[in-house]
């Protein structure tokens, strides 16, 4: 993502002026140090979209369209930079800020053509002087750092992330489910077919009573006859 930002800067900005760009604090210290005109773009906060996440699980696919793996979706994460321009004079860094605000003005996202890896795969929005959170100032960062408040850009990215967690899936089912009925009693059992008819097996030993063919089923019972009434002879 610096690097990113860095071709943009020079790409656009800067032009082989011979203005460094660099991702360092700019804390009291580093400013005694500076001895060449240049764009500080400092990292000071990262934390998850939040409304930006989501659930279940995406499939991956092999050459003959057949899930192999299940992944969970990417989380999206905004990377907050303060964007400063450090010159012997003022003008001067008035100037170099606004090419860089308008510079970034330009894109919605970061251009694909500077993105690298996983970031490359995905859309990185990007949004320039907007307000911060409420739970963050600009005077805080600055107290932070020990140094003295100066004009300065919030330049926010969201970066989508990869969570790198991959789950197997089974083998692909290549038969029909089948349901099989047993009967408790005589051990023989049926499959039952959709659309079709029953089939019913037999056992190898049927209990008592039970007939062996298996297209006819247990054997009917006898009826009784009914009793004779007496004074009566047939």
């Amino acid at each position: 993502m610096d690097e990113a930002i860095r071709s943009l800067i020079e790409r656009d900005v800067l032009n082989g002026s011979g203005v460094e760009v660099v991702f360092d604090a700019p804390t009291k210290d580093w400013a005694a140090r500076r001895n060449a005109p240049t764009v500080n773009v400092y990292l000071y906060d990262i934390r998850e979209d939040v409304k930006r996440r989501h659930r279940g699980m995406i499939n991956e696919y092999d050459d003959a369209h057949r899930v192999v793996a299940r992944r969970p979706p990417g989380r999206h994460f905004t990377l907050s930079y303060l964007v400063t321009a450090w010159t012997q004079r003022t003008e001067d860094e008035h100037r170099l800020l606004s090419a860089v605000l308008t510079c970034f003005l330009r894109h919605e996202h970061l251009p694909r053509d500077l993105l690298s890896g996983a970031l490359a795969e995905a859309p990185a929005p990007l949004a320039i002087g907007m307000p911060p959170p409420e739970d963050r100032s600009f005077t805080d960062v600055w107290s932070a750092l020990g140094g003295e408040l100066k004009p300065s850009l919030d330049l926010v990215i969201t970066a989508p992330l990869d969570t790198a967690r991959r789950f197997a899936v089974g083998p692909p089912v290549r038969e029909e489910a089948s349901i099989r009925v047993v009967d408790t009693t005589t051990g023989a059992f049926e499959t039952p077919t959709f659309g079709g008819r029953r089939r019913r097996a037999a056992t190898a030993n049927p209990a008592p009573g039970a007939t062996s063919d298996p297209a006819s089923g247990p054997a009917p019972k006898k009826r009784a006859a009914p009793p004779r009434k007496p004074g009566r002879t047939s």
